[in-house]
């Protein structure tokens, strides 16, 4: 609000008062009250013009400094109420400036300056878009529950769902569809041997085993077989026992329809190391390559096979019987050859890549040095 007078002229009236002129005479000629002549003289007696704005320089500097400590301190007060964690993602922040003016009352703008939030932020509200794709990731998710987001994003672009991979790992994660990680044993770092890099499919197979039980707590023993190049899973035997006589029968059944390849990694276990398997690889010239015992590092392509069949199938399905494990399991092998995307051949099934590069031509059926496939059962 503007003063009526000046600081200059309210000194002026003084010094006309303190010259004789009657306080009466000064009140009734410049229009002013007895007790607003007290008041001046109580808060400018004995000043003069300089003192006068010197006061007045001091009084709107203390005035702006009183405002910046009650800022501050309002502030502090607003920032104690959020004070609990950082603030990182739009939402959360405008959790927090909603929080602040429950309790505070300040403004939105000096709250939002307060936080670093955009207003237009603050009040964005995202555009639905109603086309299925959320649906249907949740639907893969719930068929394929180890499956991580990028490849569900594979199979949505492969029903033709044209979506951006962030927006699907947003999705994913809205939907709280993380795949949890199972624990691993602490394993000794050891020095890993160079794998051959296979020329192509039945250059080099890798085997294992993997075992399990079923829901009468009896043991079964699954033997992997899968083709380095190709990533196909060769073949996935079940049964109670399979000792090495089984593992030469089981590969021998399947090289008659596939070809024998031109060599066999295995580790040292004594299915693998008996007469019978060494025979077996002598008649078909199939060469037998061990691995050093206690070093799994060293068969890594079968290795890496083994914990996806672990965590995708056997940690994921109840078997009752040895014929349903037969089963079930059987039907994962077709579903991991023909339908399951596999990021180390470009996100290709290994049925597809395997079939392109047969269909190359410049790719025998089976490498230099071994058999190839033949229909006769009596062989």
């Amino acid at each position: 609000m503007k003063k009526r007078y000046t600081d200059e002229q309210i000194i002026g009236f003084l010094k006309q008062a303190a010259a004789g002129t009657p306080i009466k005479e000064l009140c009734r000629k410049h229009g002013f009250s007895d007790a607003s002549f007290y008041l001046w003289r109580r808060r400018f007696g004995g000043m003069e013009v300089p003192d006068a704005k010197r006061l007045r320089t001091l009084e709107a500097e203390n005035a702006r400094l009183k405002k910046l400590l009650a800022e501050a301190m309002l502030d502090n007060e607003a920032l104690k109420v959020v004070a609990r964690g950082k603030f990182l993602s739009p939402q959360a922040r405008r959790d927090a400036v909603a929080a602040v003016r429950a309790k505070m009352g300040i403004s939105e703008r000096r709250i939002c300056d307060l936080l670093g939030l955009s207003r237009s932020v603050l009040h964005y509200e995202p555009r639905k878009t109603d086309d299925g794709v959320q649906v249907r990731l949740i639907e893969l998710a719930g068929e394929r529950r180890r499956f991580g987001y990028r490849r569900l994003h594979v199979l949505l672009e492969r029903e033709g769902m044209l979506v951006n991979h962030k927006r699907v790992h947003r999705l994913y994660r809205a939907a709280g569809l993380a795949v949890r990680r199972r624990r691993k044993r602490e394993r000794v770092a050891v020095e890993r041997r160079p794998l051959i890099v296979p020329s192509g499919p039945n250059h080099t197979w890798s085997m294992d085993f993997v075992f399990d039980a079923l829901a009468d707590g009896k043991p079964i023993k699954c033997l992997t077989v899968v083709d380095d190049c190709t990533k196909e899973a060769v073949e996935i035997a079940v049964g109670r026992r399979i000792n090495g006589q089984g593992v030469a029968d089981i590969l021998d059944a399947v090289c008659r329809f596939r070809g024998y390849p031109a060599a066999i990694r295995t580790d040292q276990g004594p299915e693998f190391t008996g007469r019978a398997l060494d025979q077996w690889a002598s008649a078909n010239g199939v060469k037998l390559l061990l691995i050093e015992a206690g070093k799994p590092t060293q068969n890594a392509y079968v290795e890496s096979f083994n914990g996806k069949f672990r965590d995708e199938c056997l940690n994921e399905t109840w078997l009752t019987s040895i014929d349903h494990a037969k089963a079930a399991i059987s039907a994962w092998r077709r579903d991991y050859n023909e339908a399951r995307p596999h990021s180390a051949i470009g996100n290709r099934t290994p049925a597809e890549f395997s079939a392109a590069l047969r269909q190359d031509g410049s790719i025998a059926n089976r490498p230099a040095g071994g058999k190839l496939a033949t229909q006769d059962s009596t062989k």
